[in-house]
């Protein structure tokens, strides 16, 4: 009797010990979140092959407003604005900022995911409940539950009537045994080839084990997330939980094995592995729970959305509360961009400017080094900020509801035997096809076709550029093309530059956009600042002063 009351003094011992743990990993857990709130993640914290995951897998970009590509997510340096605006609590959640940010919606979500923002803003209690929530699905593992959202489902195996077969005399076989144990000997080879399906299909499962294992945690996270009042009144329809709650079984069934980590658990396990390998359960179950993942695929999209929104917008308001100077955009029906203090996110002590343009586009002039690609790019991620998540980096932004495009870094291709100037030529010729529509664009390039001869780069890019720049179409272009600045000031752009000065032999730049074109050069006083010998730099500055006079004469 002893013994048994030690038993239980042990086991009540094990449940204060490992509650206790809890409390304290909870507590720090909350610590954590309270004291990095409003700061940057750190930087080794992002796999982008998996976070990109739901993005490129997801069908639903073919209902977006516009769809950032490849080609300007490149130029605009996302993935490193991604780790600027990214403070989210769960890995589920990182995939469906990451997303979001590269999925332009419509206006009205936008508003309604602002609401959300605001919400989580003001109450601070609400945001740490339902971070601690969404920190249960912050391991590496939670990134394979976007497996079961998009992937594509194994088709049953044409001999699963054989699989029935086989369970029916496994069953037969040991009912007819308790009578006459005769047939218990038949239930060897019986159980021999129901071993090999059953090993044989294990491949199968184990794809699926993490994203299962994950389905259940993600389940109960929702759960816990739906009963917050706020959060209901935010999402009146949560019917998706008690549709995925149908299958909780069988996906707790198929992730028993995932949860094996001590000699007790073996020990079951092993029992029911015999189990499940007579019986041919694991095989039955698991394309059972297949079917079951084809049919709910919808209502597991709304709880990935779900769980994404939620930590989307938390992530939203911590960014709200750190050290950047952000403002909230203005959308216009005009063509005209209005900016103040605009600024580059990933430039430390950037130079912000200002900005305005009614009815024209930019061609921006500047010197090597001067920061006029900068400044086009700080306008553009700007705007996919502005249209992703209602949020800029600047003191003021208006500007339409844009679809964005850029040509900007751009490169020959080994791969596919192209130049430099057929690269150009592909890229800029996807610009002038989706220009032709009403919806307005922001088009931004930099030095277009510099891969070709001064004449026709110049007379290519004035027709390209006054062709792009029609409708509601707004264009931002750099250029060290001084002869473009003639001809398009009488084509509705309006002419910007950025400058330097030379003080005790150093360039100097100040970074500020300055209205009009630019009247200076300094390609050669850095050669002649970098130690080039003097012959060079003598025979350099005597070449521009013969090319200038032979254009001023032309």
């Amino acid at each position: 009797m002893n013994w048994i009351l030690g038993v239980i003094i042990i086991l009540i011992l094990l449940f204060i010990i490992n509650n206790f743990r809890k409390k304290k990993s909870l507590l720090k857990t909350k610590n954590d979140l309270i004291t990095n709130w409003g700061k940057q993640k750190e930087q080794d914290e992002f796999h982008f092959s998996s976070i990109e995951k739901y993005f490129k897998n997801n069908n639903q970009k073919e209902n977006a407003f516009h769809i950032i590509s490849d080609r300007c997510a490149i130029d605009l340096d996302i993935n490193e604005t991604f780790k600027i605006v990214d403070r989210t609590s769960s890995k589920i959640g990182q995939q469906f900022l990451y997303y979001k940010l590269r999925t332009i919606g419509e206006q009205d979500a936008l508003l309604e995911f602002e609401k959300l923002v605001l919400l989580f803003e003001k109450d601070q209690n609400l945001r740490l409940k339902t971070q601690l929530e969404l920190s249960k699905l912050n391991s590496n593992d939670s990134y394979n539950f976007e497996d079961l959202v998009t992937s594509k489902p194994i088709e049953k195996p044409k001999i699963l009537w054989l699989i029935y077969t086989l369970t029916a005399l496994s069953i037969s076989c040991i009912i007819l045994g308790i009578f006459f144990p005769v047939f218990f000997i038949f239930l060897i080879p019986i159980l021999a080839v129901n071993m090999a399906f059953h090993y044989k299909n294990k491949w199968n499962v184990s794809n699926y084990l993490e994203g299962v294992c994950q389905l259940s945690k993600a389940l109960n996270v929702s759960k816990k997330m739906a009963s917050f009042q706020e959060v209901k009144h935010h999402f009146p329809n949560t019917s998706f939980i008690k549709q995925i709650e149908k299958i909780k079984l069988k996906t707790a069934f198929i992730s028993l094995e995932k949860n094996v980590d001590n000699e007790f658990a073996t020990a079951f396990w092993l029992i029911s592995e015999f189990i499940k390998v007579l019986f041919n359960l694991e095989y039955l179950i698991f394309y059972s729970f297949i079917d079951s993942i084809t049919t709910k695929r919808e209502e597991l999209k709304k709880m990935f959305h779900f769980i994404g929104e939620i930590d989307s917008a938390i992530s939203n308001a911590s960014l709200k509360a750190s050290h950047y100077n952000l403002c909230s955009p203005k959308f216009t029906e005009d063509k005209q961009i209005k900016v103040k203090e605009i600024y580059h996110p990933l430039i430390k002590n950037c130079v912000p400017n200002d900005l305005s343009l009614k009815h024209k586009s930019l061609l921006l002039t500047g010197s090597n080094m001067s920061g006029k690609t900068t400044f086009i790019r700080s306008v553009a991620i700007n705007s996919i900020l502005a249209q992703t998540l209602n949020i800029c980096f600047a003191k003021e932004y208006t500007a339409p509801f844009f679809k964005i495009y850029s040509a900007i870094r751009i490169t020959d291709n080994l791969l596919k035997n192209t130049s430099y100037y057929l690269e150009e030529v592909l890229t800029i010729k996807k610009l002038i096809d989706v220009s032709k529509s009403k919806t307005p664009h922001l088009f931004v390039l930099d030095e277009i076709f510099k891969g070709t001869n001064t004449i026709e780069r110049i007379s290519g890019g004035k027709a390209i550029l006054s062709y792009l720049n029609n409708g509601k179409n707004i264009v931002l272009v750099s250029t060290h093309d001084i002869e473009l600045t003639d001809i398009l000031s009488q084509e509705n752009f309006e002419l910007f530059h950025f400058s330097e000065q030379v003080e005790n032999n150093k360039l100097n730049f100040d970074h500020k956009l300055k209205e009009g074109e630019l009247k200076t050069r300094n390609a050669i006083k850095i050669l002649e600042l970098y130690n080039y010998p003097k012959e060079i730099i003598d025979d350099a500055n005597n070449i521009e002063k013969i090319t200038f006079a032979n254009t001023a004469y032309s």
